[in-house]
C-alpha cells in the first residue's frame, strides 16, 4: 500500500489538532493555532503535512519556509520564537511492533521530506523534535547532521512527598523559608504575560542580551489556544509581581516554556513556581513535568535540583550548500 503526503487546509485543524491530541509525540506547539501563529510571528509560510498509508494518516510534519536572498530555507520550528520543540510526529493509535513502527516512522520521514524537496525545494532545513521522540535514525540514514540535545523530565506518578525530600537541600529550604513571608503562587491569566515577558527582557538586557520573544506573540498564543494550554504562574510578595512562568499543558505533559524572577527578592521565586506548578500538575492526573531544555550549563544546576530524568530530543539539520554557506544562512534569519 502506498504512502502519500498531503499539505492540510485550515479548514481541517479539527483533523489535525485530534490527531496530535491522541499522538504520544505530540506537543502543544504542534496544535494548529500554534502553527499559525509561529507562521504569522516570524515571516514564514506553513505548510501541515499529514502522511497516510492508504486512508490511515501514519504521521505528521509541520513545515514552515522563508526566502532568505536567493535561498530557500525551512524550518520546524520557525527561528527566534523561543520554540524548542517541533519535527515530526509519529501517531500510534495502538502499540505497535518494533519493525512496524520503524517501517511507518521512516516512511513519515521519507514521504514528507520528498514533499518538501518536490514543493519547496530548501537549500538548508533545521528541525527539533519534541522529547518523546526517540529514534532520528531516518534522517540519519537519509544524510542529516543529527545533534542530541537533553532536557529534564520529573515524573509526576512519585508520591508528592518522597519527590520532595529528593529535591537539592537548597531547594527544599527555601520552599520552606517561603513560609515566613506573605508570598504567594498562583495561576495567572493574559494580563500576566507582558509583565513576564518584560522581566525576562530585563534579565537578558542585565547581561547584554536581546531576548527576541514578544508579548504580543504569546499573547496571541494564550487568545488562540483552546482554554488550559497556555498557563501563566505568578509569585507575588506582599502583593507585588517578583516572578512569572509560562507553562503549557497537552495530553500527559505539563511544558515548562518561560521562567524569570527578580533577582533581589528575599525568596527564591523560582524554586516556589516550579513546586507548586508540579504539585497542581500532578493533582489534575499529569505524568510529566518537562523543564524544556537542559543545554544551557550555566542553568541546568537549577532544574537539576527537583530530582529530574535527562531525556533526550534532536536538532536535525540538512543542507545542499557547502556547511559554511547554510550556517550564515541560519544566522542571518535568527
Amino acid at each position: 500500500m502506498s504512502y502519500d503526503c498531503e499539505e492540510l487546509d485550515p479548514t481541517d485543524r479539527d483533523q489535525w489538532n485530534e490527531l496530535v491530541e491522541t499522538a504520544p509525540q505530540g506537543t502543544p506547539f504542534h496544535l494548529f493555532e500554534s502553527l499559525e501563529v509561529l507562521a504569522r510571528e516570524s515571516g514564514t509560510e506553513l505548510h501541515p503535512l499529514l502522511v497516510r498509508k492508504g486512508q490511515e494518516p501514519i504521521g505528521l510534519f509541520p513545515i514552515f519556509d522563508r526566502r532568505v536572498g536567493p535561498v530557500r530555507v525551512a524550518f520546524s520550528p520557525p527561528p527566534d520564537l523561543k520554540v524548542e520543540y517541533l519535527g515530526p510526529v509519529l501517531l500510534e493509535r495502538q502499540a505497535l511492533k518494533p519493525r512496524r513502527r520503524e517501517k511507518r516512522l521512516s516512511r513519515l520521514v521519507e514521504t514528507s521530506l520528498d514533499w518538501v524537496d518536490d514543493e519547496i525545494d530548501p537549500r538548508f532545513v533545521h528541525a527539533r523534535t519534541g522529547a518523546r521522540f526517540d529514534d532520528p535514525r531516518p534522517f540519519i540514514w537519509r544524510d542529516w547532521e543529527v545533534v542530541p540535545r537533553h532536557t529534564y523530565v520529573v515524573d509526576l506518578t512519585r508520591d508528592l512527598d518522597d519527590l520532595f525530600m529528593d529535591f537539592s537541600s537548597d531547594a527544599r529550604s527555601n520552599v520552606r523559608e517561603a513560609e515566613e513571608y506573605d508570598v504567594v503562587v498562583r495561576q495567572g491569566d493574559r494580563e500576566h504575560i507582558e509583565p513576564i515577558i518584560d522581566l525576562m527582557r530585563r534579565r537578558h538586557e542585565a547581561q547584554d542580551l536581546t531576548y527576541p520573544l514578544e508579548a504580543a506573540t504569546v499573547e496571541s498564543l494564550y487568545d488562540e489556544l483552546p482554554d488550559g494550554v497556555l498557563q501563566p504562574y505568578v509569585c507575588e510578595l506582599e502583593g507585588s509581581f517578583v516572578g512569572g512562568q509560562l507553562a503549557l499543558e497537552l495530553g500527559e505533559d505539563h511544558l515548562v516554556w518561560i521562567g524569570t524572577s527578580e533577582r533581589d527578592a528575599p525568596i527564591d521565586p523560582n524554586d516556589l513556581m516550579d513546586w507548586h506548578a508540579i504539585q497542581d500538575a500532578a493533582e489534575r492526573g499529569l505524568k510529566r513535568y518537562d523543564f524544556v531544555g537542559a543545554n544551557n550549563e550555566r542553568i541546568t544546576g537549577y532544574k537539576a535540583k527537583f530530582a529530574p530524568e535527562l531525556e533526550r530530543y534532536y536538532r536535525l539539520e540538512r543542507s545542499t550548500l557547502p556547511t559554511r554557506t547554510a550556517a550564515r544562512a541560519y544566522k542571518r534569519i535568527s
